[in-house]
C-alpha cells in the first residue's frame, strides 16, 4: 500500500481546525503521545508518558491544550513515512493511538450484523450457502427488525416466534436480547493504527473488514473521546462455532485503531458519534471495488449502555479500555464465485472513515506473514524507564 498517495489531510476529520485530536508516534527512543495542532505534530511525553496516563486525567481536553512539548515533525512527513514497505526506522512513523487501555468490542449491535452472524452460524462456514438461509430467515422474520428494541417486550414476543419456528440463535439472544455482547478484541498494546497492515489467517476463506466507531472510556467509565476501528473478522471460522470466536478475532495484527484519538470538549461529545456516518471503501489488486456507508443512528444499543455493560461493579479496568462499538457493514457483493460474496484478498486496500474522526488505512496480508507482536508492557515500561518518562502519579503511590 502507498500512503504517499492518500495525502495527510485525507486521513484527518472534516473539521480538523476544530478537532483536538491526540495519538501515538514512534521515535528512534520509543513511543510518543502526541497532539496535532495546525500541522505538527507535538511531543507531550513530559505531560503524559502514555495515552493511559491523558486519558485517565480529570480534564483530558483542558490538559492537552495547557500541555507542551518539542515538534516531532509535520504530520505530512510522519504519515509519509508510515507506509511498512517504505518506512525509515530513524525518523517517526503513526501508531495505534491507544496504548494500555484494554481493548473491549461489542457484537451484534445493528440489524444487519446480527442476520449475517445467524447465516454463519447455520452456514457452518460454507459461503456459498449464504445467500439461501439469508432468504429464509428474513421470511421468518417478517421484515426489518430495524427498531426493535433490544430486552423490550417486542423482542420477547419475536424471540418467542422465532424459538417456535425453530430458528433462534445464539446471536438473535445477543442482538435483541436483554445482555449485550461484550468481548475482548487483543491484548493490550497489540493494536495496530493508521496506515499499518492488518491480518487475517492464511487458513481462512471467508474474512471481512468490520467498520466500527471505537469509544475511548476511562477507569471511571467516563467516555473520553473516539475514533475509529477494523475488528478484523473471519466469518468461516466464527460459523464454525462461536466458541471459536478468539481464534476468528485475536490474531496477529487483526486489530486496528486510529488514525487519532478525538477527545471530547464543547464542539464534540457522545451526542456526535451517535449522529456519526461510517464509510467503507475495500479496493483490491484484482481491480474489485466495494462501497458502502451507514449510519450509527441505526445502532440497536445506544453506545452509552454498551459501555456501561462493559464495565461497573461487576467489571473494573484501571487503565481504562476501549470499546469497540459493533459493525453496520456485512459485505454480500460476490467477489470470486456467484452465491459466496465477499472476502478479503491479500493486498486489499481498506478505507474506514467518518467526517468527524477521519480515516482509518490499512492494507491486508495474512497475519502469520506480518512482524511478530513483540513489544508488550514490560517492553513499554522498560522503555519509558531508560528515558526517564517512567513516573507513578502522587495519587497512585503505595496503591496495591
Amino acid at each position: 500500500m502507498d500512503e504517499n498517495r492518500v495525502g495527510a489531510a485525507d486521513i484527518l476529520p472534516a473539521d480538523a481546525e476544530r478537532a483536538l485530536l491526540v495519538g501515538r508516534v514512534q521515535l528512534p527512543a520509543g513511543p510518543a503521545v502526541v497532539t496535532l495542532r495546525d500541522d505538527a505534530l507535538i511531543d507531550l511525553s513530559a505531560t503524559f508518558a502514555t495515552m493511559r496516563e491523558l486519558t485517565e486525567d480529570a480534564a483530558p481536553a483542558a490538559s492537552v491544550r495547557a500541555a507542551s512539548g518539542p515538534v516531532v515533525g509535520l504530520l505530512d512527513e510522519v504519515w509519509a513515512n508510515t507506509a511498512p514497505d517504505t518506512r525509515d526506522v530513524r525518523r517517526p512513523w503513526l501508531l495505534s493511538p491507544i496504548d494500555l487501555q484494554v481493548v473491549k468490542a461489542s457484537g451484534v449491535t445493528f440489524p444487519v450484523s446480527m442476520l449475517e452472524r445467524i447465516i454463519e452460524e447455520r452456514a457452518r462456514g460454507d459461503a456459498g450457502s449464504a445467500d439461501g438461509i439469508r432468504d429464509t430467515i428474513l421470511q421468518a422474520l417478517g421484515g426489518d427488525l430495524q427498531g426493535l428494541v433490544p430486552g423490550s417486550a417486542q423482542a420477547l414476543r419475536v424471540k418467542e416466534v422465532l424459538v417456535e419456528a425453530g430458528l433462534w440463535s445464539q446471536y438473535l439472544e445477543v442482538g435483541i436480547g436483554p445482555d449485550a455482547e461484550i468481548f475482548s478484541k487483543a491484548p493490550v498494546l497489540a493494536t495496530v493504527g493508521a496506515g499499518a497492515d492488518v491480518g487475517v489467517l492464511a487458513e481462512s476463506r471467508w474474512s471481512n473488514p468490520e467498520p466500527e466507531v471505537v469509544l475511548v472510556v476511562a477507569s471511571t467509565g467516563t467516555v473520553v473521546g473516539a475514533t475509529l476501528g477494523n475488528d478484523v473478522n473471519l466469518r468461516d471460522i466464527e460459523g464454525r462455532s462461536a466458541l471459536l470466536l478468539g481464534r476468528a478475532k485475536d490474531n496477529n495484527a487483526s486489530a486496528a485503531v486510529g488514525p487519532f484519538i478525538r477527545l471530547f470538549d464543547d464542539g464534540f461529545d457522545l451526542d456526535d458519534v451517535r449522529a456519526e456516518t461510517v464509510g467503507l471503501r475495500v479496493t483490491g489488486d484484482d481491480g474489485f471495488t466495494l462501497q458502502a456507508s451507514s449510519q450509527m443512528s441505526q445502532i440497536s444499543r445506544d453506545p452509552a449502555d454498551l459501555v456501561r455493560q462493559a464495565h461497573g461493579a461487576h467489571h473494573a479496568y484501571p487503565d481504562g479500555f476501549v470499546l469497540y462499538l459493533g459493525t453496520m457493514f456485512a459485505p454480500v457483493d460476490d467477489r470470486d464465485e456467484p452465491g459466496h460474496g465477499f472476502t478479503h484478498h491479500v493486498g486489499d486496500v481498506v478505507h474506514i472513515s467518518s467526517p468527524r474522526l477521519g480515516t482509518l488505512i490499512n492494507r491486508v496480508q495474512h497475519s502469520e506473514q506480518l512482524p511478530p507482536w513483540e513489544f508488550g508492557i514490560g517492553a513499554l515500561m522498560a522503555n519509558l524507564a531508560a528515558r526517564g518518562l517512567l513516573a507513578v502519579p502522587a495519587h497512585e503511590e503505595g496503591s496495591a
